[in-house]
């Protein structure tokens, strides 16, 4: 049975005399935040590390003025949010703040949500005291997504902040701005906070931290997001709206499978097109971060003038006599619902590669564990000291898992460990005790092994494991044994709390009931807690909902794949259906989080609940599903429309349920030999997308760019050539050559988001294949 996380202890404090209850060694900022008190700060991000660029959220703290963002709470602790002398402070620095800051704001793209124009409200600034000749910042374009106006920017250092801590990219840093020194005689006339935060002003600027004007970044979009000024905006969204114009529709990013809350802000497309068009999407930064794809790829909608009745009997007879239902995760629960309900009342079969890959690997975890859901979720793999990648391509798979593993190092001083057959140059970069096994294709076995040995306790061990333990894994996994000891050594100081993601690579793998025997062996017998990461949007939804089949021959449906007949939410089918932000219902993340998701655009043909009131006797509309979803899976009795979608001020997320997990008792688990016999040799191609790229909607998105094409390292890439010929047993591929600068060694990778390609029919039952490449 799975652990109950420890209850933060709390403890008392006083804010302006009046009792409250915090969380032991949090900072005095993030305790007032979580009883609604409100304390100004510009720099600080909730879960990132202090900068005190700013210093507005000077309070006094049993008799001394402290900075709230940076000084942690302890019991009995008095705080004075407001006193005359910080007051004083306040109010100078926000006249500093304002000195030469352009007065646009009625063209600037943050005005109405800005942070300057608040806090210059708010502390009362109506004069100004301070002058001082202003220094020119040339506006640039830092990437194919970002643009940055220095003359806007307060240099806060949030963007920098997030990019490291959260992200990961560490692409931008402060430079040297080249602005006016200060009069010293102001050192002693003007309130010293004020003083010492304009002249950091005055000495930096924002730039790209590989010292040219572009970022090498992965175009998350999240510096735009926590910029509280107009400094760092989408290149798209310059200019396009004012912010009070926008309606904000909360969603579930249906990208990937980590399910972020999101915003979806829309206004009518001009003057003469009244019809709703989305210009952003936006999110709630100080609890979650969104990726690119998330950010940038939200024009995806499936836009018919109205109901085709023609096509649309078409598939009421299709569906009426249909063998086989071929669909992708890309659907919603109740849409999953829908399907399963056909199988049972016309027994089709129901082929989906990637969940069926997930829902194997669950079955094989749940046998081995008697747990039905792995145990811990990705939030609470970010508050452990020490994490452990298995089976994915951080990069690429998932945002949230990349994320993760990188604020652990960043903000809990913590270590980690990579085990990936492709080599990456910038996981390492993530912290200073983070160590990178490159192994073999297939050798996935020996580095679950090699886990167990380092972390389970012996005698909680199956003789079938202990037996195989007398091993140098780390020679075996290509990494020096010696070095490794000490670093280990060092990586384990202090650490009280481990955990490991397990991806992609080992649902799709010969010995896949091995591998997930082996991480209930290790859950069972040491501290680590697992999560896994479902391969693609809803695939964890899909595989608790659907009973689905292996293979299946006869008439097809294809939803949003190939068939027969197909429903494509893309346009290009024989009947139109909505995308996902066209439609109302819930997705099932990778936290096991049911979370919401409403329409942002109108749909004016038909749904599949429409084909489904035709053939099977459905509810009237889609989200009459969501009640329905199987409570014997870890789904509750729960209507839509009484699913929350947000998060308290405390950070905590209030977002549609969490699944039920249950536990049995099982016996104990036998585990096969590891046989090295099962590694690949050649030249391996790798089932793996670029970073953004996750499907074809991400693909239909205007600023999403990345290609339909053969990745490579820069040195594999000039060995290629420009085009090349990919043979597999069962067909081929014809394809242009990208460099990936961050990968490295021989194995290429190509995406499989278009699904009009069918990668997965070319890849099998694994995520790797021996081929033969050619040049064109």
């Amino acid at each position: 049975m799975s652990e109950l996380q420890p209850v933060e202890e709390m403890i008392s404090i006083k804010i302006d005399g009046k009792e409250y209850k915090a969380k032991e060694g949090e900072y005095i900022l993030n305790a007032a935040r979580a009883n609604d008190i409100f304390i100004p700060a510009i720099c600080y991000l909730t879960r990132c590390s202090p900068t005190l660029a700013c210093r507005l959220c000077l309070v006094e703290a049993d008799g001394k003025q402290v900075y709230a963002c940076n000084a942690k709470v302890k019991e009995g602790m008095e705080i004075t949010v407001d006193t005359p002398n910080i007051l004083e402070e306040r109010r100078a620095i926000m006249e500093v703040y304002d000195v030469n800051h352009p007065l646009q704001c009625g063209v600037c793209d943050k005005s109405g949500e800005c942070e300057l124009q608040n806090y210059t409200l708010e502390m009362g600034v109506d004069s100004q005291t301070y002058t001082i000749a202003d220094t020119k910042r040339e506006v640039k374009n830092w990437s194919s997504v970002l643009h940055y106006d220095a003359g806007l920017c307060i240099v806060c250092e949030r963007c920098t902040t997030v990019c490291k801590d959260m992200i990961g990219d560490s692409a931008i840093k402060t430079t040297k701005r080249g602005g006016d020194a200060l009069d010293k005689g102001l050192k002693g006339s003007m309130p010293k906070d004020a003083y010492s935060m304009w002249n950091k002003l005055q000495k930096s600027i924002i730039a790209p931290s590989n010292g040219t004007d572009f970022t090498n970044c992965s175009d998350c979009g999240e510096c735009t997001a926590v910029c509280p000024v107009g400094a760092l905006t989408s290149r798209d969204f310059q200019y396009s709206s004012n912010a009070w114009d926008l309606k904000r529709t909360p969603a579930t990013c249906a990208h990937c499978s980590s399910g972020c809350q999101i915003y979806y802000e829309t206004k009518p497309a001009s003057i003469s097109d009244r019809s709703e068009k989305i210009f952003r999407v936006t999110n709630e930064w100080n609890y979650v971060s969104l990726c690119g794809a998330g950010r940038f790829g939200y024009d995806f909608e499936n836009r018919v003038e109205g109901k085709d009745e023609e096509a649309f009997a078409k598939a009421v007879e299709a569906f009426n006599k249909a063998k086989v239902i071929n669909f992708n995760s890309t659907i919603t629960n109740e849409e999953a619902m829908m399907l399963q309900s056909l199988k049972e009342r016309k027994g089709v079969k129901l082929i989906n590669r990637e969940a069926r890959a997930f829902q194997r690997f669950l079955g094989f975890y749940t046998d081995a564990s008697g747990n039905s859901l792995y145990t811990t979720d990705f939030k609470e793999v970010m508050k452990t000291d020490f994490v452990m990648s298995v089976g994915s391509s951080l990069r690429n798979d998932n945002p949230n898992a990349r994320y993760a593993f990188n604020n652990v190092q960043k903000m809990n001083k913590g270590a980690g460990l990579y085990f990936h057959p492709v080599g990456d140059t910038l996981v390492p970069t993530f912290g200073k005790t983070v160590e990178t096994f490159t192994h073999k294709v297939g050798y996935e076995e020996a580095v679950l092994l090699f886990i167990i040995k380092l972390f389970a306790n012996d005698d909680k061990l199956p003789s079938s494991v202990k037996e195989q333990l007398d091993v140098d894994f780390v020679e075996l996994l290509g990494g020096d044994s010696a070095k490794f000891e000490k670093s280990f050594e060092k990586m384990m100081k202090k650490k009280e709390s481990f955990s490991l993601m397990v991806g992609e690579d080992l649902y799709f793998h010969e010995k896949a009931e091995n591998l997930a025997k082996l991480i209930a062996v290790l859950e069972s017998a040491s501290d680590v807690k697992v999560a896994m990461i479902p391969p693609k949007t809803n695939s964890l939804g899909v595989a608790l909902i659907c009973d689905l089949d292996d293979e299946a021959d006869g008439y097809t449906i294809g939803y949003n794949e190939s068939g027969d007949f197909r429903l494509s939410a893309l346009g290009d089918g024989d009947l139109d259906i909505p995308a996902m932000n066209q439609q109302e219902g819930t997705l099932t993340n990778m936290h096991k989080r049911v979370t919401p998701t409403n329409a942002a655009l109108e749909f004016k043909g038909y749904e599949l609940n429409d084909i489904m009131r035709e053939v099977a006797n459905a509810p009237k509309h889609t989200i009459d599903w969501t009640a329905h979803l199987p409570v014997d899976k870890g789904f509750k009795s729960v209507e839509f429309d009484s699913l929350p979608n947000g998060y308290t001020n405390d950070g905590t997320e209030n977002r549609g349920y969490t699944l039920t997990m249950t536990t049995k008792e099982v016996d104990e688990v036998t585990v096969d030999k590891f046989d090295d016999a099962n590694a690949l040799d050649g030249d391996i191609a790798y089932r793996c997308n670029p970073q953004r790229q996750f499907n074809d909607f991400s693909d239909k998105a205007h600023e999403i760019f990345e290609e339909f094409a053969l990745y490579a390292s820069p040195a594999r890439a000039e060995a290629l050539g420009k085009k090349v010929e990919v043979e597999f047993e069962n067909g081929s591929l014809t394809l242009d050559v990208e460099v990936d600068d961050r990968m490295e060694g021989d194995i290429v990778a190509i995406p499989d988001f278009k699904s009009a390609k069918n990668i997965y029919e070319l890849f099998g039952e694994s995520r790797y294949q021996t081929v033969t490449i050619k040049e064109v």
